[in-house]
């Protein structure tokens, strides 16, 4: 039996990739094209990427884009890492238009929604067991909350108030590096950060993404929480992965 396929793209602050992804395995099919974002990343020249690599791979059926904003009905209520200009652009709309679908026929989601679409879509089985919280730790800290499977979307739990600070500025990957800080300095700050997030919603899983994750043994020992913290699983493909499966399966919120 054929795979089922589908396309997704994620946007980030330095890159914009994509690519097929077999929706059976959760996995892409071939290689994923990597373009760096544009600067400035007006919604117009991200667009014309987007456009250039779907175009790339010949996709001609539904597409699943991510944005590191805040979406709700496909316009974008905030601008992390992209250009402010993205504030109340109806990026579904934008979207569809350039690249000549249906409106029904394009997805945006947020970026961490759409990785935590793909870890529990094809993560462990237990992953998809009550709460489940996946934290991604890059230039800030993303967040995508589930339960029994089904995403809560749109939570910025990277942005609690720990201690007086946006939990970001203390326990971002980016923060690590900036600062030249070892894992041992750096984890307790982490810890600290996810102590305040259990103490709001009780977490019965977190799974730590981002780039990080690839070296998860030199920190998640070294966390001093109650809830079981676990590796993501799909790394740098979650995006795509779950971006894809949003707009063909329906999975974002």
């Amino acid at each position: 039996m054929a795979a089922t396929l589908g396309f997704g793209v994620d946007i980030g602050g330095s890159g914009i990739k994509g690519g097929v992804v077999d929706l059976d395995a959760g996995k892409l099919v071939g290689e994923r094209l990597r373009i760096p974002t544009p600067d400035p990343s007006k919604p117009d020249a991200v667009a014309d990427v987007v456009k250039h690599i779907v175009d790339e791979f010949a996709w001609t059926g539904p597409v699943g884009v991510t944005l590191p904003a805040v979406i709700k009905d496909g316009v974008a209520q905030t601008a992390a890492n992209i250009d402010k200009s993205w504030l109340g652009t109806d990026a579904q709309s934008l979207f569809a238009e350039r690249l000549g679908r249906e409106h029904d026929d394009v997805v945006v989601l947020n970026d961490a929604d759409a990785a935590g679409v793909a870890e529990i879509s094809y993560g462990w089985p237990d992953d998809q067991k009550g709460v489940v919280v996946l934290l991604t730790f890059g230039t800030g800290i993303g967040s995508a909350l589930f339960r029994d499977g089904r995403l809560v979307p749109n939570t910025e739990f990277g942005h609690l108030e720990v201690d007086g600070h946006d939990a970001e500025t203390r326990a971002a990957a980016s923060v690590k590096e900036e600062n030249d800080l070892s894992w041992a300095e750096w984890a307790p700050r982490v810890a600290r950060y996810i102590r305040s997030l259990e103490n709001l919603i009780w977490p019965d899983l977190i799974i730590a993404g981002g780039g990080v994750s690839k070296k998860a043994d030199k920190w998640l020992p070294l966390l001093d929480v109650r809830t079981k913290v676990v590796a993501a699983e799909l790394r740098n493909d979650a995006g795509i992965v779950g971006a894809a499966r949003a707009v063909m399966v329906g999975d974002h919120g």
